[in-house]
C-alpha cells in the first residue's frame, strides 16, 4: 500500500471528526477542513497497533496513549477506566472496541487468529459480549478484504458469524431516520454498509460521513474496511492525514506500514 494501513481508520476519524455533532445526511462535503482533527479513535488506534507492534498488554497500552492525549474525547467510562487506580473492565456494548480494533485485522493471519486478538483487544474494558462482537466483527471484516474476499462474501460471512442485518436494508433506507448511536449493535452494521455500497476510499468515507450519527467513529470502522479491500487513497487524501497527525503518531503508523 502506498499509506500505512492505519490511515485507514485514522483518515475516517479525521474527516469524521467535524461531523459528529453536526450531521450532514449528505455524500457532498469537502474531505478535510480546517475543523479535522484526530479524536480517541485514532489514539485508541495507535494504542492497538503499538501493542500488538510491540507486544505490551491492551489495558497498559490504552492507558499510556490515553495519558498522552488526554482530551482527545473519550467516552465517560473509558475516561474513568484511564485513570483508575485498579482499572477493571465495565462491561461496554459500545462501539469504541470496534473502532480501535483494524490494527487486528491487518496484523493477524488467520480468522481464527483475528477474532481471539480482537477479543482480547476488546475485553479490557468493553467485556459485554455485543462489545466483543463488535470488535470482531470489524475486525474480521478487515482481515477479508486484506485478504481478497469479494463483497458479496465479506456480507455474507459477517452476517453469519455476527447476525448483523446487511442484506434487508440500505444507507438510503437507514440515513432518513438514523440518529447518534454509540453501541456496536448499531454502529457496526451502519458502517459495513458505507464499505460495501461505495466505490472507492474516499466514497466509502463520504458514505459513512452522510448517514449521521457518530460520525467519527463510523468512519473510522469504515475507513479501516475500505483501506484493506481498496489498498490505495489518493495522495491528497494520505497527505491530508498525515498533516493532522504528531510525530509520534506518524512513527506508529510508518512501522506497522512496514509489518
Amino acid at each position: 500500500m502506498s499509506a500505512s494501513m492505519l490511515y485507514g481508520a485514522l483518515g475516517g476519524d479525521i474527516i469524521g471528526s467535524r461531523f459528529e455533532w453536526h450531521n450532514l445526511k449528505s455524500k457532498d462535503f469537502e474531505l478535510f477542513h480546517r475543523d479535522s482533527k484526530f479524536t480517541d479513535d485514532t489514539v485508541m488506534t495507535i494504542a492497538t497497533a503499538d501493542a500488538l507492534l510491540h507486544r505490551i498488554d491492551y489495558a497498559s497500552a490504552y492507558r499510556i496513549w490515553g495519558s498522552r492525549y488526554p482530551h482527545a474525547g473519550y467516552g465517560g467510562s473509558f475516561r474513568r477506566w484511564l485513570t483508575a487506580e485498579r482499572p477493571l473492565p465495565y462491561h461496554s456494548w459500545g462501539n469504541g472496541s470496534a473502532m480501535r480494533v483494524s490494527p487486528v485485522g491487518f496484523f493477524k493471519n488467520s480468522a481464527d487468529e483475528v477474532l481471539a486478538e480482537a477479543e482480547r483487544s476488546a475485553a479490557v474494558t468493553h467485556d459485554h459480549p455485543e462489545g466483543i462482537k463488535g470488535a470482531q466483527a470489524a475486525a474480521l471484516a478487515v482481515f477479508l478484504a486484506r485478504t481478497g474476499s469479494t463483497k458479496a462474501a465479506i456480507r455474507s460471512e459477517i452476517e453469519a458469524r455476527f447476525g448483523y442485518d446487511l442484506s434487508s436494508r440500505d444507507l438510503a433506507s437507514i440515513r432518513p431516520g438514523y440518529a447518534f448511536d454509540v453501541s456496536c449493535m448499531g454502529t457496526l452494521p451502519v458502517a459495513i454498509l458505507a464499505f460495501l455500497e461505495s466505490e472507492s476510499y474516499e466514497d466509502a468515507i463520504r458514505n459513512a460521513v452522510s448517514v449521521g450519527g457518530d460520525s467519527d467513529t463510523i468512519a473510522a470502522i469504515t475507513g479501516g474496511i475500505a483501506l484493506a479491500f481498496y489498498r490505495t487513497m489518493e495522495k491528497e487524501t494520505e497527505l491530508g492525514i498525515e498533516s493532522r497527525l504528531t510525530g509520534e503518531l506518524l512513527e506508529i503508523c510508518r512501522e506497522f506500514g512496514n509489518i
